[in-house]
């Protein structure tokens, strides 16, 4: 079986090994990349510089808050280019705001997760969407 391609956009290292600790822990074979910036995350995702080998990845899963380049800027990248427009990008953020949610659907987001504090609830959410986004959507 060949596994799937996930690109996570994450610059804090704790969120970032909590969530693919949680997604690894899964029944589903993945192959997690991180990148922890958003210039990081379009040279990935265009094969730019060292990322110039990198295999495209199936679903992405974006911080909104990165250095650089932000979440939207990195998401507003991915729509404008053909090969990349097809992917579909899970938004994490810690931001409930209304006007960050109804931004990220407008620039093409397929979905917004409010990631919750706490570890267990945090968990469980990204357990919920591993099953949602691998089991039941088609990529």
């Amino acid at each position: 079986m060949t596994p799937i391609r996930m690109l996570l956009v994450e610059d804090n290292p704790g969120d970032a090994d909590l969530t693919r600790d949680t997604l690894e822990s899964g029944k589903l074979q993945l192959q997690i990349d991180v990148v922890v910036d958003g210039e990081a995350a379009v040279d990935y995702l265009l094969r730019r510089g060292r990322y110039a080998t990198a295999e495209r990845p199936d679903l992405i899963f974006l911080d909104l808050n990165l250095p650089r380049l932000s979440g939207v800027q990195v998401l507003s990248e991915i729509k404008r280019h053909d090969e990349l427009c097809h992917i579909p990008v899970v938004v994490l953020s810690s931001s409930d705001a209304e006007k960050d949610i109804a931004q990220s659907y407008r620039l093409g987001a397929s979905s917004y997760m409010k990631k919750p504090i706490e570890l267990a609830a945090f968990m469980a959410t990204v357990s919920t969407f591993e099953h949602f986004w691998f089991t039941v959507v088609k990529v």
